[in-house]
């Protein structure tokens, strides 16, 4: 067993010291969640947002659906209904993650006048259906993606982003209230559109198909930042309403283990410690496992014994002792389960045993007719009475 955990000691040690030494993995995982430091999470565009805005009002929404945040504002009228709030309703992600009910409140959000600013790769489908937009991806990959926005007054200067950038652009506008906003160009492929200005009713829909540029690569990469500036200052001036709810790695785990499941050096140590339980398990049950011995019951003396006199008295050919000790051994049953007398061995005897104990009449009636006969006789008895009288009391009994 010694040797058995020093081999353990020895491979975990190996185990640990090459982990130590190699670098550490980096998670490529678009999460574009606000507390992920990863490169495609929103932990530095959240500390920096509030500068990028420049001075307007913001509110994180992360307790609430669009929906829910959206009607609690609402004050119904009996003409016309009305919002307790004014502003842009911002949310930043991956692909499409608002639900339907969700998408028509925020809808007639807009129609009162506000705005919404929508930046990710896919659209849900009521924005394209009443929009009357679409998009569309090329499915090639380029290392470099050349962005920059059609408005020369902000800023027409071009950024070329590396990662992240996925290469869905709108395939389909409505030119004649459609503004574009901004582009986007690799190696392979034209101009393309990935940024407009949509009117609805009395409000509008900024639609922006490049979140990455938000992400902490990006925002940290050169000059990137400029990109996600000059892009948010189309955000009309008023409070911003960013939603970040519902985005991974926001929500917290319920686990007692949660600390330390999210740890790398502590996750690693727990699994490396219920592996080593495991094995020492294996190894000690195969060790200390033994044979089960077979164990033979124990004799029973009382029948051993009884048999032993049974062929004594059988050898010695005392029949009539024999028949004696069957007939005493019957009646003795007899008194005993049915509380039956068997002092007088007669008819009426006859038919209280047949009742009491369902055995054939006729059975009963042969033996107590030999019995009576047995105590008859005066002279000895021979080994065929004895066979017709056990076979008889067996009949009875069994």
């Amino acid at each position: 067993m010694k040797i058995y955990i020093a081999i353990l000691v020895l491979v975990f040690a190996l185990i640990l010291l090459a982990g130590s030494n190699s670098p550490k993995r980096i998670d490529w995982t678009p999460t574009y969640s606000v507390n992920d430091k990863i490169p495609f999470g929103l932990y530095i565009f959240n500390k920096e947002i509030d500068g990028l805005l420049k001075k307007q009002k913001l509110e994180r929404v992360s307790a609430l659906t669009p929906y829910e945040f959206l009607d609690s504002k609402y004050i119904p009228d009996t003409v016309v209904g009305t919002y307790k709030i004014k502003g842009t309703f911002l949310n930043i992600t991956e692909f499409a993650s608002i639900d339907d009910q969700s998408m028509k409140e925020l809808f007639y959000f807009v129609s009162h006048g506000n705005s919404a600013f929508l930046s990710m790769k896919t659209f849900p489908q009521p924005i394209l259906d009443s929009l009357k937009i679409d998009f569309r991806t090329d499915f090639q990959y380029s290392d470099s993606t050349s962005i920059w926005l059609a408005n020369k007054n902000v800023s027409s200067k071009k950024f070329h982003l590396t990662e992240g950038m996925g290469s869905y652009y709108f395939s389909k506008i409505d030119t004649l209230n459609t503004t574009v906003l901004g582009y986007q160009a690799n190696k392979e492929n034209k101009k393309r559109i990935n940024f407009i200005k949509v009117p609805y009713v009395n409000g509008y829909f900024y639609l922006h198909m490049q979140p990455a540029a938000f992400s902490n690569f990006h925002m940290l990469k050169d000059d990137h930042y400029q990109y996600a500036q000059s892009v948010l200052s189309y955000i009309p001036k008023g409070d911003v309403y960013w939603y970040t709810k519902g985005q991974n790695s926001e929500s917290i785990s319920d686990s007692p283990l949660r600390y330390i499941l999210s740890q790398p050096a502590l996750k690693s140590a727990l699994y490396l410690a219920l592996i080593a339980i495991l094995i020492f398990i294996l190894f000690n049950a195969k060790r200390k496992q033994r044979i089960v011995p077979i164990l033979k019951p124990l004799p029973n003396l009382t029948v051993d014994f009884t048999k032993t006199i049974g062929n004594l008295y059988y050898q010695e050919g005392d029949h009539d002792n024999i028949i004696d000790k069957k007939i005493i051994y019957f009646l003795e049953r007899i008194r005993n389960e049915y509380l039956m007398d068997t002092s007088k061995l007669d008819d009426d005897f006859i038919k209280k045993l047949h009742h009491k104990s369902g055995k054939d009449e006729n059975a009963i009636r042969e033996l107590v007719f030999l019995i009576n006969e047995y105590r008859k006789s005066y002279h000895g008895s021979l080994e065929e009475d004895l066979i017709r009288i056990n076979n008889a009391i067996e009949k009875v009994l069994h």
